[in-house]
């Protein structure tokens, strides 16, 4: 297993609007089995993809975020664990010491030793040098914890990792790719894919 990071967020601000930004638009619009797939890349657990899912439409960001809190505080242990598997490694900034990258090296190993999971943080740090120092620190402190300590932690940062990501999904539209309204009840619908890195397509659309 590897560690995974998220860094901050600068679209964060404002999350209120009368218009929708055109990526939240697209979710809303877009087939549940594409849907599904996009909020499962924001948080591994299927429960919780499913739930974000069938809860649309999102008129905001606010209320998509909302929504997003309230299905990770209701993860059951299980559903955290399937989260965590399906998380992949965000590489760290290629800056700082061989020392610092050492001793991150060892801090995660000896971390998911004692977890048996991957490290999970979202990092409130833009500056690359400040991201590896909190990620070393948040190590450090995370393996005084016992397995109870960590998971709530563990959870709490899976969260935030999906609010991050979602704001990423809702608010770009580079991220949403191209997906037109869809037609009216009994017509042929468009066809749309979800390509699985962030973005929206209609098949044989740039």
């Amino acid at each position: 297993m590897t560690p995974s990071y998220v860094p901050p967020c600068s679209q964060e601000r404002p999350l209120s609007s009368d218009t929708p930004p055109e990526g939240l638009i697209l979710l809303n619009l877009a087939p549940s089995t594409e849907a599904e797939a996009a909020f499962g890349d924001c948080c591994g657990s299927h429960r919780w993809a499913r739930r974000m899912t069938a809860h649309r439409p999102y008129p905001t960001v606010e209320v998509l975020l909302a929504a997003a809190d309230e299905a990770a505080y209701d993860l059951t242990s299980g559903d955290l664990a399937e989260a965590l598997a399906a998380e992949a490694t965000t590489p760290l900034p290629d800056r700082g010491s061989l020392t610092v990258h050492t001793a991150l090296r060892a801090a995660h190993a000896a971390y998911e030793a004692k977890f048996g999971h991957a490290f999970v943080l979202a990092l409130d740090e833009e500056d690359p040098g400040h991201a590896l120092d909190q990620t070393l620190a948040s190590l450090r402190q995370r393996l005084g914890h016992d397995a109870d300590e960590e998971a709530v932690v563990t959870a709490e940062q899976l969260r935030r990792t999906a609010r991050f990501r979602l704001i990423r999904l809702a608010g770009s539209p580079d991220r949403a790719g191209s997906i037109t309204p869809g037609p009216p009840r009994g017509t042929e619908p468009t066809s749309r894919r979800y390509d699985g890195r962030g973005r929206w397509t209609v098949p044989g659309r740039a």
